[in-house]
């Protein structure tokens, strides 16, 4: 286990806002279950697309944490994300430290797409007086760290982190740091994105990076398979409260795991494509291992990033191949259950990631029916596979070349 001399950092409260439900326990019913979520959008208009399915959220009607007054003065990215914030600090016991002692982290890729869209669409048809006067605050990509800190009455830093599809999980690492440097005392760390849009779909359409299966959208998302053709869009929010080990048995909290190891690297390469033979990948991995003071071999789950594109797969594979050989621990992917979150993926996959660990037991890749020959992983998939209790790596990477990799160990 870990060696260094820094302050351990443990999870002390977990939330989460997905298209699986909007508790960690719902979450986890459909990654065991293999069951995907993926289903058409028919609450857009998406008749001229050439994409039409999506992964949305579920219950979040449930939750009761945001009055439907202040709802409609978010965007859902910033809707999802204090919901799920808000959910985690009461699963954390509400600790109330010093004000000026917390800081909220989170991390998001676009900001107020939902709101950006709706009143491009009011200027266009009906002219500029008929635009929202408050779509500059719903739309900045902060809005979401203001909503939870005001919320909560904190007054420490509250930092937004914009890294595309490795977003939350560099939140969570920047938390960490924070925690360490003695800067803070608690906090709230995750990531939210809403980007089920017709525009931003018809983005990611046109660049070929999603699944055109629209007449069988629960087949769509399929990590590592051979059939795979893209990712399905997915929406949500997941949160974690941070706090230093030691301050947390101190007050009985209740602790689910530690976040032990934080590895961050970029790609340098290309916008969209990630490096071919994963070195980025691979680099962020071995650093957020080695942070944890261990070594792969003592790694007994992997939660890949695995979105289900050719490229970023096989880049993946390669990188885990560097790390781990041939015969690396067990993998499993999310994305064919809950979709791709872009910002909000890697903060839900350490959830993910931390509910196999405490359960021991990975949970399969859905649609996953035969790897593409020359990945050399193994993959769970079919069913759970029961693992012997130990660390845990969630990898997230994202366009632009950010590679984020998080360590997790029991306590």
């Amino acid at each position: 286990m870990a060696t260094h001399t820094r302050p351990a950092v443990a999870i002390t409260g977990l939330g989460v806002v997905t298209p699986a439900g909007c508790t960690p326990e719902e979450l986890w019913a459909a990654l065991s279950a293999g069951r995907s979520t993926a289903a058409p959008l028919t609450h857009l208009d998406l008749t001229r697309h050439r994409v039409r399915i999506g992964c949305r959220v579920r219950g979040l009607d449930d939750v009761g944490l945001v009055s439907a007054k202040d709802a409609r003065r978010m965007d859902p990215f910033a809707l999802y994300g204090t919901t799920a914030a808000l959910a985690a600090h009461r699963d954390a016991g509400a600790p109330a430290p010093d004000p000026a002692r917390t800081a909220v982290v989170v991390g998001n890729a676009v900001g107020g797409r939902a709101t950006s869209d709706q009143e491009s669409a009011h200027f266009t048809t009906d002219g500029p007086h008929r635009v929202n006067p408050l779509m500059p605050l719903l739309t900045m990509p902060n809005a979401a760290a203001a909503q939870i800190a005001m919320r909560l009455g904190w007054t420490g830093p509250a930092t937004t982190i914009a890294n595309t599809c490795a977003s939350g999980a560099d939140a969570i690492g920047h938390a960490i740091a924070l925690l360490q440097a003695d800067r803070a005392d608690v906090v709230v760390a995750g990531g939210c994105e809403c980007t089920l849009t017709p525009v931003t779909l018809a983005g990611f359409g046109n660049l070929n990076a999603v699944s055109l299966r629209n007449d069988e959208p629960e087949r769509a998302s399929r990590p590592f398979d051979a059939d795979r053709d893209g990712f399905v869009m997915g929406e949500g929010a997941g949160f974690v409260v941070l706090e230093r080990t030691a301050d947390a048995r101190a007050r009985g909290a209740n602790l689910y795991a530690e976040v032990a190891g934080y590895g961050s690297t970029a790609d340098a390469y290309h916008l969209s494509m990630p490096l071919p033979d994963g070195a980025g990948a691979a680099g962020a991995m071995a650093a957020a291992i080695a942070d944890a003071g261990l070594t792969p071999a003592d790694i007994a789950h992997i939660n890949a990033h695995g979105t289900s594109t050719p490229h970023n797969d096989r880049a993946e594979a390669a990188a885990l191949n560097k790390v781990f050989g041939p015969d690396g621990p067990p993998v499993t992917a999310p994305k064919g259950v809950i979709g791709h979150l872009i910002g909000a993926a890697g903060a839900v996959e350490l959830i993910a990631a931390v509910g196999a660990m405490r359960a021991r037991e990975v949970p399969p890749t859905a649609n996953h029916e035969r790897l593409e020959p020359g990945l050399d992983i193994d993959v769970v998939h079919s069913k759970p596979r029961a693992i012997p209790s130990g660390p845990a790596l969630s990898n997230s990477f994202g366009f632009g070349g950010h590679n984020a990799s998080l360590v997790v160990t029991p306590v």
